[in-house]
């Protein structure tokens, strides 16, 4: 494997590591990030029952982080990423009580919440070399 290859794989297997740890802890009832995730589901999508909506979002984390193992399946990982990942970026703007202190000072879980922009950033970088290999 060249250097980019390298570097391709290591960005992929990152993503395995944090989206299957987190969603594992989800599934397995032990994340610290649940009662984020459930007080967005009562804003968003009150009528879901949050036990199974728990369970549901940490296994469609455990398959995006195993998408990123198989090249095969690299477009639907980068997409199911780019959506989760939006997606984890609202709970600044709809539980400001969660992610502010005060004008300008993120709490831990909007810090927690803005370290994303790296993953975009990084996710930006696996599309490029996608598309790269497409055409």
């Amino acid at each position: 494997m060249n250097r980019k290859q390298w570097q391709m794989w290591t960005v992929r297997i990152a993503f395995f590591i944090v989206f299957f740890w987190f969603g594992i802890t989800k599934v397995l009832g032990a994340s610290p990030a649940s009662q984020l995730v459930l007080d967005l589901l009562a804003v968003t999508l009150p009528f879901f029952p949050s036990h199974e909506f728990l369970i549901f979002f940490g296994t469609i984390e455990v398959f995006i982080g195993v998408g990123f193992l198989f090249p095969k399946f690299t477009k639907i990982a980068i997409v199911s990423t780019f959506i989760h990942l939006c997606i984890t970026f609202l709970p600044i703007v709809l539980l400001p009580h969660h992610t502010w202190i005060s004008f300008g000072v993120l709490s831990t879980e909007g810090q927690y919440i803005a370290k994303n922009l790296i993953l975009f950033a990084a996710l930006w970088g696996l599309w490029i070399d996608y598309q790269d290999k497409i055409q």
